[in-house]
């Protein structure tokens, strides 16, 4: 079963059993990835799937944030429930011990000596977590490391 019909199911399900914030939310996903086969002009991959899914879930992420910081928490509460549904779609994320384990193995392996390298270490680090780090946190490990 493809990426794009596994969401689909989940969405007529969700549907069915009354999970409105669910059917919206993968509604919203779908189309999403509908905009992206349309762009792309094929099939999508499951990489481009996950990038489509890593794309709103910053998103999300960001909202609750800005709506946390304005004091509108119904919005908050409301990005989050998108956020947790959409995360499911995620491979697991890799823990903070792991991903220092990679940025430093990329550091070693580039050669980096101070913070002018990061632009030649972050890379090695996506790749070598091939999708399942969170960049942002591999950003502050790398910092935190090459000072």
């Amino acid at each position: 079963m493809s990426f794009i019909d596994t969401i689909k199911k989940d969405m007529y399900g969700a549907m069915k059993s009354g999970e409105k914030d669910k059917a919206g939310t993968l509604r919203t996903l779908l189309a999403k990835l509908k905009d992206k086969q349309i762009n792309q002009g094929k099939d999508l991959s499951d990489q481009d799937g996950l990038s489509v899914i890593k794309t709103l879930v910053k998103q999300r992420k960001e909202s609750v944030d800005m709506y946390s910081n304005a004091g509108r928490m119904e919005l908050a509460e409301q990005e989050q429930t998108e956020l947790e549904i959409l995360e499911t779609y995620l491979p697991k994320m890799l823990s903070e011990d792991e991903t220092r384990a990679i940025v430093k193995s990329a550091i070693e392996d580039s050669g980096a000596t101070g913070l002018g390298d990061i632009g030649k270490v972050m890379p090695l680090v996506m790749q070598q977590g091939s999708g399942s780090i969170d960049g942002k946190l591999a950003n502050t490990i790398l910092r935190e490391l090459l000072v």
